[in-house]
């Protein structure tokens, strides 16, 4: 773009060619910003509201009203705890104990300051015949143990040292 708006915006502009700068096509364009980015920054939320003509309240408004938005940047790696009845039962609390303290999180920071990790609690996971259940980068672990959960983290520490982090 030449209007200096410069780079950090291309994409986003992108985006909105491909929805045809329609606002009411907002949570697709949200979903195809949250791919890009991996969460939803302020200053981008704030240009697609001015693109688009809506005020950034509604913006705002869609993005924390649907939970699969994030306004914070995740770590690379992606950790869901599912807490259901049947993983809470099975003491998916002792996993989520177990996770926080072995990752160094607290209650106000659920990202590792490396950027590595993001530690999520969700509701159900839908597969409660395997509780307790954690889904690490989109991919399942069922009858988890605390034991089991953080030699899987392990595994994926040592990976990112062989690999250069890539």
């Amino acid at each position: 773009m030449s209007d200096g708006i410069g780079t950090k915006f291309d994409k986003v502009c992108s985006i909105l060619d491909k929805y045809e700068h329609n606002p009411h096509k907002l949570i697709a364009i949200l979903q195809d910003m949250q791919e890009e980015y991996k969460y939803l920054p302020e200053d981008i939320m704030t240009f697609v509201s001015t693109a688009l003509g809506i005020s950034p309240s509604t913006v705002y408004g869609v993005a924390t009203f649907y939970s699969h938005f994030t306004l914070q940047p995740k770590g690379k790696h992606v950790i869901k705890l599912c807490d259901g009845t049947a993983c809470h039962v099975r003491k998916s609390q002792d996993i989520l104990n177990a996770i926080k303290k072995y990752l160094g999180l607290s209650k106000k920071s659920n990202t590792t300051p490396d950027m590595l990790f993001t530690l999520e609690t969700v509701a159900c996971l839908g597969a409660c015949g395997l509780a307790p259940v954690v889904v690490i980068d989109d991919q399942v672990h069922g009858l988890m143990t605390p034991e089991s959960t953080i030699a899987l983290i392990e595994e994926i520490k040592k990976e990112e040292v062989v690999c250069g982090g890539n």
